[in-house]
């Protein structure tokens, strides 16, 4: 398959800087193989069915951004997966002045030791500090915004609070679960009394999540791995559930991929999994998710999940309807079977 099959235009209007508030008052494009709807995300437990299961993923977004400088050079660093208690691979800005060995300091009392540069471009760095780097990185990192809306407006103390869902609970990605910001206490309260099941997983969103797809065949790309987990007996609960002909729907992404990848069994580990049309889905039965950018791979998964046409129309809609898109933008349901 091309990657240029996935493109479409998007105006840069349509990318949304901040979220809609409250949370849940953010649009929702409803999308089966017969019809789009319009909706809000409030009007979800309407649009569910009584013993349905949304799958969360609860991972809590952490200060993943640091900036320090060697010499005269200043070094960016994005966290994108640990490999330790004190150890990350990140992603820099200006790797080519570090070399192994060398240490950057990033204020507040931490410092890092560059490990190894791997071929990929990635760096493998150590932590010292006098706190946990968990205490650290709240000090000197900043919340990882996604680059489209970094480039156009200054992190702020808004995005501590904005970019993390109401249910987030394990520290470790580096990205949000976006479709998971829409969600209100309220509403998961009205889901509840609709008798919608939640259950939920982990999995640490890595900042690979946005790197553009350079391959020209979206065969020769390579996905980042992200850890995650999957509990027994939420394992358990879903293939129950799915025995019982109850629909699972993921709420984002990351939640479908870490249960397509598990597929429904309790798994701890990382997974690269890659999603493109032609997946035959074994453990979901929808998707609620933001609008995602062209030629991206979270795109192509949607496109696998509902077919490439029928995502170009519900796109096309989108943005003629003035949908706000990506991680603070407006929601859609997918839902293959109607």
């Amino acid at each position: 398959m091309d990657v240029a099959d996935f493109d479409f235009h998007l105006p840069e209007e349509r990318i949304a800087l901040r979220p809609a508030a409250p949370r849940d008052s953010a649009r929702l494009l409803c999308v089966t193989p017969a019809a789009l709807s319009d909706h809000v995300v409030r009007d979800l437990p309407a649009l569910l069915r009584t013993g349905d299961v949304l799958v969360m993923n609860d991972t809590r977004v952490i200060p993943a951004q640091l900036a320090g400088c060697k010499g005269e050079a200043r070094i960016d660093v994005t966290l994108h997966l640990r490999l330790g208690l004190a150890e990350w691979l990140a992603f820099v800005r200006n790797a080519r002045r570090l070399k192994p060995g060398d240490r950057v300091e990033f204020g507040a009392g931490l410092e890092g030791v560059v490990v190894e540069k791997r071929a990929d471009g990635e760096v493998h760095w150590r932590f010292e500090s006098d706190d946990p780097l968990e205490v650290a990185l709240e000090r000197a990192g900043a919340m990882p915004l996604p680059p489209y809306i970094a480039r156009r407006r200054a992190i702020d103390a808004r995005d501590r609070s904005d970019y993390q869902t109401v249910y987030a609970a394990k520290d470790g990605a580096v990205a949000a679960p976006t479709a998971g910001l829409h969600f209100t206490p309220e509403l998961l309260a009205r889901l509840d009394a609709a008798g919608v099941a939640r259950e939920t997983v982990t999995l640490h969103v890595g900042a690979g999540t946005f790197l553009p797809v350079k391959a020209a065949r979206v065969e020769d790309h390579r996905m980042h791995a992200e850890w995650g987990t999957v509990p027994a007996d939420v394992a358990a609960r879903l293939q129950a559930a799915k025995a019982q002909g109850r629909r699972i729907i993921a709420v984002g992404t990351t939640s479908l991929r870490l249960l397509e990848a598990s597929g429904l069994h309790a798994f701890t580990g990382t997974t690269d999994i890659f999603i493109t049309p032609g997946h035959m889905f074994r453990a979901i039965d929808g998707l609620m998710t933001n609008f995602h950018l062209p030629k991206s791979t979270l795109f192509m998964l949607v496109s696998a999940l509902m077919g490439l046409e029928t995502m170009k129309a519900a796109y096309a809609h989108a943005i003629e309807a003035g949908y706000r898109f990506y991680s603070y933008g407006d929601s859609s349901l997918l839902l293959p079977h109607g």
